[in-house]
């Protein structure tokens, strides 16, 4: 199957948030890309300290939504927080929604999506601590491993990602969502 997916991520991602995923879409024949604001690498964490660099495929201004079939975000708590106020970046996210095309978080990553305006009156889950956050974006926030609306995918952590990767997948290979909505 011929689809290509953005994974967009900077340095402080959480390693295993980005790697499983994006091995588990290789292994259905899907082309992955990592986007990043930054040329070069990005540094990944893993738990509790720095981890190895990925190299990054594209930067922002080097693609756009319509290049891409559907799109990934990371954790891990520095990446979503360097991403939200990276204006390049959240207009990256909202246009995958105005194009009704899948997204999928997990972890810290729903900072990103709350921060370009794209959860609200959407059912989703987060990393616990989020929870205020999730809600307060005007989303419903479910405690479950995994969570889809409409071509939206959310998972709590890493111990989510069998069912994060398997329900990622799937969704990518339904494609558009014409209910899906920013």
């Amino acid at each position: 199957m011929n689809k290509k997916i953005a994974i967009l991520a900077t340095d402080g991602f959480e390693e295993v948030e980005l790697t499983s995923p994006k091995e588990a879409m290789e292994d259905e024949g899907f082309e992955v890309h990592i986007v990043s604001p930054k040329k070069g690498k990005i540094k990944a964490w893993n738990e509790t300290d720095w981890s190895k660099e990925y190299n990054v495929d594209k930067t922002l201004s080097e693609v756009s939504a319509s290049d891409y079939n559907a799109l990934m975000l990371p954790g891990g708590v520095m990446n979503p927080d360097n991403l939200r106020t990276n204006e390049e970046a959240l207009q990256f996210v909202r246009d995958f929604f105005k194009q009704k095309k899948p997204v999928a978080a997990i972890c810290h990553a729903p900072w990103t999506l709350i921060s370009a305006g794209v959860v609200e009156g959407r059912t989703m889950t987060s990393y616990n601590s989020m929870k205020d956050d999730v809600i307060n974006a005007g989303a419903n926030w479910v405690d479950e491993e995994v969570v889809v609306d409409e071509g939206f995918v959310t998972s709590r952590n890493p111990d989510d990602l069998p069912a994060f990767n398997s329900k990622l997948i799937e969704e990518i290979k339904e494609g558009k969502h014409e209910d899906q909505h920013a």
